[in-house]
Order: structure tokens, then C-alpha cells, then sequence
């Protein structure tokens, strides 16, 4: 005799885990932070032009890669988040990329705009990231069963 089990997407703690992250990621903190990333990854994409250092090849184009992922990054958290939680670990260390790019690149030695814009974004992207986590870890470990919005307590099987 066989038992079907069903399919671990029809789990309710796995719904109720979803719902969570979904709830979190819309904070007004939540969307704070992912617009501060995200902008912080397309401030790191265009700053060769906005600094000036274009021609050290080798770091603008690791600012272009970088800032597109974080950017991108950003995207995932705002758009999804309860999907996206599970790499939510990458974005700090893009960010650490961009702190440290400037010495372990290639070329010649950068300005100091450069080495001063790379540090100043990679912080803020870096800090950004991390509460970014902290504000998934802080919805997941709350307790199961009935929680609370902003509308007041959540039903069993209906969002506020």
C-alpha cells in the first residue's frame, strides 16, 4: 500500500512561513532598506562615469557587475522576498566586494574618488543588506499560529 503525501508548496507551515517573510518585506523599515540598496547598487553601477574613473578598466568594470547584482538583488527582496530569502547572504558580501575592489582589482592604483565612492556605497549597501536579513530572520522567528498585522490579528486561511 502506498501514501501519497502531498506536495511540500501545499504545507501550511510553509504558507504561514511565506506569509511571514511577505509581511515583512512590507514594512515601511522593509522598503526602506531595499530602496537604499537598490539605489546604492545603481549609484555603484554608474559611479565610474559620476567619479571619473572609466579608465581603470578593471574597476569600473567590477563596479558595473557589482552594482547590477546588488541592484538586481534589491529587486528580488522588494518583488519577493519570501522567495528570495534563501540568498538574501549574497547581497552583503557584493557589498564587501565593493569596499575591497579597489585594492584587488587589476590596473593601475585608483583615485582616491574611487577608493572613497567604493567605500562609502559598499557600507551603505553593506549595512543595508544586513538589516535587510535582520528583518527576515526577526519575521521567521516569530511563533506560528496566529499573528499580528497592522489591521489586527490574522485569521487562519485569509491575509489582512
Amino acid at each position: 500500500m502506498t501514501i501519497r503525501t502531498p506536495p511540500i508548496e501545499d504545507h501550511p507551515d510553509l504558507a504561514s512561513l511565506r506569509l511571514r517573510y511577505e509581511e515583512a518585506a512590507e514594512t515601511p523599515t522593509a522598503q526602506v532598506v531595499e530602496g537604499l540598496t537598490f539605489l546604492a547598487g545603481l549609484y555603484l553601477a554608474i559611479s565610474p562615469w559620476v567619479v571619473g574613473f572609466t579608465s581603470h578598466s578593471s574597476l569600473t568594470a567590477s563596479n558595473v557587475f557589482t552594482g547590477v547584482a546588488l541592484a538586481v538583488l534589491a529587486l528580488c527582496y522588494a518583488t519577493m522576498y519570501g522567495r528570495s530569502h534563501r540568498i538574501a547572504w549574497v547581497a552583503p558580501i557584493v557589498s564587501a566586494w565593493a569596499i575591497v575592489a579597489p585594492w584587488l582589482v587589476s590596473g593601475p592604483a585608483p583615485s582616491v574618488g574611487a577608493i572613497v565612492s567604493n567605500v562609502i556605497v559598499g557600507l551603505v549597501g553593506l549595512a543595508c543588506t544586513i538589516a535587510m536579513m535582520s528583518v527576515g530572520r526577526r519575521s521567521a522567528a516569530r511563533p506560528a499560529g496566529l499573528g499580528m498585522s497592522s489591521a489586527g490579528p490574522l485569521r487562519e486561511g485569509r491575509a489582512p
